[in-house]
């Protein structure tokens, strides 16, 4: 078979073990009458960052407690270009959150608005030894997006970490000089920062680190303080992502924040998470409105415990990957990397499921679904891929696909019935018969002409 005119799939399925696996290449077909699902490489839409999940506190102790040949296996199926995922957009927090140990800050003598007392200590012990060792797996930069769960405590309210409360005025250009001393010790280490959120979900008083912010509080924090703090320090070209919060709200706070030319010239765009709802049509209605911002999905996993071997966690990943790229998302971040075989460890309890899970007392891995669907996007849709035109004529078959900086064309499509899926994969006139088998979810790569 002529490779240029052959398609190669890679198939993960609910039934019959496959994950990832590479299929029989499809062979080019005659016109038929299967409904297709039509991929136009002269239409673009966004150029993707990339994919990836985020380093935390709770995912790096838990990778320390492997053992060396597991830590280094977690790595090289997270970050290996060749032999994993191939992640290049993550996320860190500043700051302690809920996938701590316990509330932590980098500032924590009280009143030091000089932050002469800021150090990332903490960061040393476990964060930062993951995050360079990711690095040296990936050997290319990992874009690191930056997101505070809470100000130190004596900044807020309530006086205290946990349980929402607000940024007190008089600490505010302080707390934007602690985003600038954060980015410049991580760089310091060798871990540069490609961009930061205002504030993690700031419209929940959540148990756990929390802060909130009004769309006009946070759009006067950048306009005021975040922004010019930044570029104060040279540091200007950092990405400031507002919002970091659920689709559902994500409308109504870009509007504030966009209709302030002053905070928005600051912005590089919305982040979004997936609970709450799917308000699809927000990312979208977003694009619309503010074509010059950018759309970042910033954190999704499953809650309530860890959901080990469930399949339906791989499904919920595949719907909404689609579903936000196709409306001008450029990256896609996951929550935590790894968790234990509880779903944390999380200093209030709040467990949930990761595409990777620890036994830590059998020193074993264990991959979920959901790290097989992410792979069908983070493997083959390289950064500085162009979203391309991708139309289904079967509403149960879901779809997106882009065309690769090297010229391969990548459509990725999901199953998510009982039944097999067959249609017609169409591309730029040329034509391959494939079938989709019940619960499943394929990657059909088309090299370069």
């Amino acid at each position: 078979m002529n490779p240029r005119t052959t398609v190669r799939p890679f198939l993960t399925a609910r039934d019959g073990g496959a994950t990832l696996a590479e299929q029989p290449a499809l062979p080019l077909a005659e016109a038929g009458h299967l409904p297709s699902l039509l991929v136009d490489t002269s239409r673009r839409f966004q150029v993707m960052e990339g994919f990836g999940g985020a380093f935390t506190e709770a995912a790096a102790v838990t990778w320390q407690r492997l053992g060396e040949g597991q830590r280094a296996q977690l790595l090289r199926d997270y970050f290996d270009r060749d032999a994993g995922h191939g992640y290049t957009l993550c996320r860190v927090h500043m700051n302690s959150c809920d996938f701590a140990l316990g509330n932590y800050a980098h500032v924590e003598v009280p009143g030091d608005v000089e932050l002469k007392s800021f150090n990332i200590d903490r960061d040393r012990q476990a964060l930062l030894p993951f995050i360079q060792a990711a690095l040296r797996v990936a050997r290319r930069p990992i874009k690191l997006l930056v997101s505070p769960w809470s100000p130190p405590a004596w900044m807020k309210s309530n006086g205290e970490m946990n349980h929402g409360g607000k940024l007190l005025p008089q600490y505010a250009q302080a707390w934007a000089r602690c985003f600038v001393r954060f980015i410049q010790a991580y760089e310091a280490e060798g871990v540069p920062v490609w961009g930061v959120s205002v504030q993690n979900e700031p419209a929940a008083t959540q148990r756990w680190d929390s802060c909130t912010y009004s769309a006009e509080e946070e759009r006067d924090f950048v306009r005021d303080h975040l922004g010019p703090e930044l570029a104060a320090a040279g540091l200007g070209h950092i990405r400031i992502v507002i919002w970091d919060h659920n689709r559902d709200g994500m409308v109504e706070r870009a509007s504030v924040v966009y209709s302030d030319a002053e905070a928005a010239k600051y912005v590089w765009g919305t982040g979004f998470h997936w609970y709450g709802g799917d308000h699809f049509d927000h990312v979208q209605l977003v694009h619309d409105a503010w074509p010059d911002k950018q759309l970042l999905f910033t954190e999704g996993c499953q809650e309530g415990g860890p959901h080990t071997g469930s399949w339906e966690l791989g499904e919920r990943y595949a719907r909404s990957m689609i579903n936000d790229l196709n409306r001008w998302t450029v990256g896609w971040i996951d929550w935590n990397l790894l968790l234990d075989e509880t779903g944390g460890p999380n200093h209030v309890g709040n467990l949930c499921s990761a595409p990777i899970l620890a036994d830590t007392a059998g020193d074993a891995l264990m991959h979920q679904s959901s790290y097989w669907t992410i792979g069908h996007f983070a493997r083959f849709i390289k950064p500085g891929a162009w979203r391309v035109l991708c139309a289904s004529a079967r509403h149960e078959l879901e779809a997106t696909a882009f065309l690769n900086p090297d010229g391969s064309t990548v459509t990725v499509a999901t199953n998510r019935h009982g039944h097999v899926l067959h249609f017609a994969l169409e591309v730029d006139g040329r034509r391959w018969n494939a079938a989709l088998p019940p619960r499943s979810i394929a990657s059909f790569v088309l090299d370069p002409t």
